[in-house]
């Protein structure tokens, strides 16, 4: 239950999906309660606070049961007035301000309703702002899939028939089998037996029919327009200034729009070379692996219910790609990496991976961060994406020759960089130096997890520590920044502290004749063994000497 210290919290957060503000200066109805409830029951859950207004000021809700309110009655109203009942947690908090009565609530693993027959959800609305909109039956389907409990691609239409497929489509998923080594035994199974196989249709009357797979899998062209108006993949040039100059848009079987984006993409996608020993290794713009990963996954986890299109838009020094439907729950930016795959569409992605489009383990986020890494790129941005789109941004223009060389000669040895370790080289290279909250914070992997990796790292001889194991920085090691052509940045990085904390010591026993290690500590605003270790290296060069003074501690002279 919420105290006064959380319900402090929540109040400072804001509004959001799943924080509604409501003022009770003139009373609350039931009605009204019940209904952003159920909004929030058909959303993520969430909580709502009675008694505070939308600015977050509090201002004190009513008593709704004679003189006080009964946070068990109140429970038991909105358990009755909601289809299927809806359990809340209610209480009520006595802020110096005025009472504040917080409902809170859990997401529900099926559409709810009031029961009147009113069903809404919660929206971010076109001023930004969080709102309770209708919940429609088209975006209840969504919600059922998105929780897993319906596949649309597994569904058939009613108007379709085995004729809609296209015999020029079967021949092109068995040359894409052979030349991807999907499943090859599939390569000799005439055309039903392959859908059968590939359970791309169902049995009806008798007959077989497509589903939604198969149709989008092996569907002529003009029967996907009619039956999945829905499916349409644009591919957009845009110059600096947003004009479109290409805007190519498809509407066909996927595998035949996959091979019309890849040609596309590497028509466009120009690469430069770097010797290796005496290899000539090429640096693309964009990894074709990591694009073609990005593009299958937005083809498999758009929401075939909303109307709008997969788009790549690619821009002169990036790519984005689109696709309508949010996140599934469970799955946020924050988690992407390490979240366990999740296709919206279980039919589609089966079909996918058979064929050999789509790995099995399901891991293509991960192809898509090694494709930016390796090349000396920044990471994948998914911040733009939101409730009603995943949108992954791709960083292109010119890369690190010499970054992408490094990752070359380390798979030439024999001992290739794991996916981990070139994420933290990777950001070690742009943002110069990180901590082990900041390692496990970019894995998504936790502060242990980061910290394992970055002493991994150290072992290695690519990154360096400085300070103490509890506030360690780590940075790239000399042997990287002069394989980078990059010496001063190291020196900047390492060196100018440390040539700093020797002048101001030197400068200390210049004025006072002697230091002790106290004296350093306040001086270079360091801690006790990095003072202890400062006093030593001078010591080592010649430059002061140690003398230990009875009954008092030691300190250090001029040598």
């Amino acid at each position: 239950m919420i105290n006064l210290d959380s319900l402090q919290q929540l109040v400072d957060l804001g509004e959001s999906l799943e924080r509604e503000f409501k003022s009770d200066r003139v009373r609350l109805s039931d009605k009204d309660i019940v209904e952003e409830i159920v909004a929030m029951a058909n959303t993520n859950g969430g909580v709502l606070l009675i008694g505070v207004e939308d600015d977050g000021r509090i201002s004190g809700a009513n008593p709704r049961h004679g003189s006080v309110t009964d946070p068990l009655k109140l429970q038991s109203a909105i358990f009755n007035r909601t289809v299927p009942n809806i359990n809340t947690r209610v209480s009520t908090n006595q802020h110096p301000d005025g009472t504040v009565i917080t409902i809170e609530v859990d997401p529900y693993p099926e559409p709810c309703a009031t029961t009147s027959g009113k069903s809404l959800k919660r929206a971010i609305g076109p001023d930004g702002k969080p709102q309770t909109v209708p919940f429609y039956p088209r975006d209840q389907r969504s919600r059922r899939i998105d929780l897993g409990m319906l596949d649309m691609s597994a569904l058939t239409i009613e108007s379709s028939s085995f004729n809609d497929l296209d015999p020029l489509e079967f021949e092109r998923v068995r040359q894409t089998i052979y030349r991807l080594k999907g499943a090859q035994a599939l390569t000799e199974l005439a055309d039903d037996d392959l859908a059968k196989a590939l359970r791309l249709v169902e049995s009806r009357d008798g007959g077989l029919v497509p589903n939604l797979a198969g149709l989008l899998l092996l569907g002529k062209e003009e029967r996907l327009r009619e039956l999945i108006p829905t499916h349409q993949v644009f591919f957009q040039a845009l110059d600096v200034e947003g004009n479109v100059k290409v805007n190519d848009v498809f509407y066909g079987p996927v595998v035949k729009v996959l091979n019309e984006l890849e040609s596309r993409f590497s028509t466009r996608n120009e690469e430069r070379e770097i010797l290796v020993g005496f290899v000539r290794v090429p640096v693309p713009d964009y990894s074709p692996e990591g694009f073609r990963e990005a593009v299958n996954n937005a083809l498999l986890h758009r929401d075939y219910n909303l109307l709008g299109a997969v788009y790549v838009q690619w821009w002169p020094d990036h790519m984005i790609i689109t696709n309508p439907g949010g996140f599934l729950p469970g799955i946020t930016i924050s988690n992407i990496l390490v979240h366990e795959p999740k296709p919206r569409n279980p039919r589609l992605a089966e079909g996918f991976r058979r064929i050999g489009l789509v790995e099995q383990t399901g891991r293509g986020v991960d192809k898509i961060f090694r494709g930016q890494a390796r090349y000396g790129r920044p990471l994948p941005d998914y911040t733009r994406s939101d409730n009603t789109g995943v949108r992954v941004v791709l960083r292109g223009g010119s890369s690190s020759l010499e970054f992408a060389a490094f990752v070359y000669g380390q798979e030439k040895k024999g001992t290739p960089l794991t996916l981990d370790e070139l994420i933290i080289l990777n950001t070690l290279f742009f943002e110069r130096r990180i901590d082990s909250v900041s390692g496990g914070e970019i894995l998504q992997k936790g502060i242990n997890e980061g910290k394992a990796i970055l002493e991994k790292l150290v072992e290695r001889g690519f990154v360096e520590a400085k300070g103490e194991k509890k506030g360690r920085i780590y940075h790239l090691s000399a042997q990287l920044y002069r394989l980078f052509g990059d010496a001063s940045s190291y020196v900047r990085i390492h060196g100018i502290s440390a040539l700093k904390h020797e002048a101001l010591v030197m400068e200390f026993v210049e004025g006072h004749g002697r230091i002790a290690r106290k004296d350093a500590i306040s001086l270079c605003g360091i801690s006790e063994d990095q003072a202890k270790r400062l006093l030593q290296i001078l010591v080592k060069k010649g430059k002061l000497s140690r003398k230990v003074s009875r009954g008092r501690a030691s300190h250090y002279e001029k040598s």
